[in-house]
């Protein structure tokens, strides 16, 4: 279909005055459609809002990646219609417990898409580094608070990063050790999270 048929499509059958100028936008990624958009266009196109999604990151991607109104997935998760938009809205999310695991059932989320989706990567990041660099064993149970991850295998990859970072720091603090060697250091903090999700396994 050319973005002409497809602006036609949108317009005829759903009523969405869209220009085959920003459907070109849409497919080369310079716009993004909105949710109503999203929607009438895997209808106008024969598929499902998740084919059009090459990777969700935010909760809203999710939510509509599974065809589900804001509406339907608060009542799941047990938050108000209101609360659940204004968290998506935002980008972080501020659930229990008991409804951040409901989130990730109705959404299938495994964890690192879970802390990814609800805001957590940057908390995440800060806590995995002061594990690196300090005492790793004071960091077990705030990692594990924010993570939804058996505690055993928080410790073992907060105990990996630890290792790793101070044998890269040691070659750096080694007699004749180039300057360079330094970054190394700083460069695996920077990669923190990643080193993380690589020592938690699949």
């Amino acid at each position: 279909m050319a973005p002409g048929h497809v602006a036609y499509g949108l317009r005829a059958q759903y009523g969405l005055l869209v220009t085959p100028d920003t459907v070109v936008d849409w497919e080369r990624g310079r716009a993004v459609p909105s949710e109503q958009e999203l929607t009438a266009l895997a209808g106008v196109l024969w598929c499902s809002p998740a084919e059009l999604i090459a990777a969700a990151t935010t909760l809203r991607e999710h939510r509509v990646a599974r065809a589900l109104s804001a509406e339907e997935l608060a009542r799941r998760v047990g938050v108000s219609a209101s609360a659940y938009q204004r968290m998506e809205d935002e980008g972080r999310w501020r659930g229990t417990e008991r409804q951040t695991f409901a989130l990730a059932e109705a959404l299938g989320l495994d964890p690192r898409a879970l802390i990814t989706a609800t805001g957590g990567d940057g908390p995440l990041a800060e806590l995995l580094r002061d594990a690196a660099t300090t005492r790793w064993q004071a960091y077990v149970k705030p990692t594990v608070k924010m993570v939804p991850l058996p505690k055993r295998i928080v410790e073992s990859a907060l105990q990996r990063l630890h290792t790793e970072y101070h044998a890269r720091m040691a070659a750096t603090s080694s007699w004749g050790a180039s300057a360079a060697t330094g970054d190394e250091g700083r460069a695996y903090l920077e990669e923190i999270t990643a080193h993380f999700w690589a020592a938690v396994g699949p």
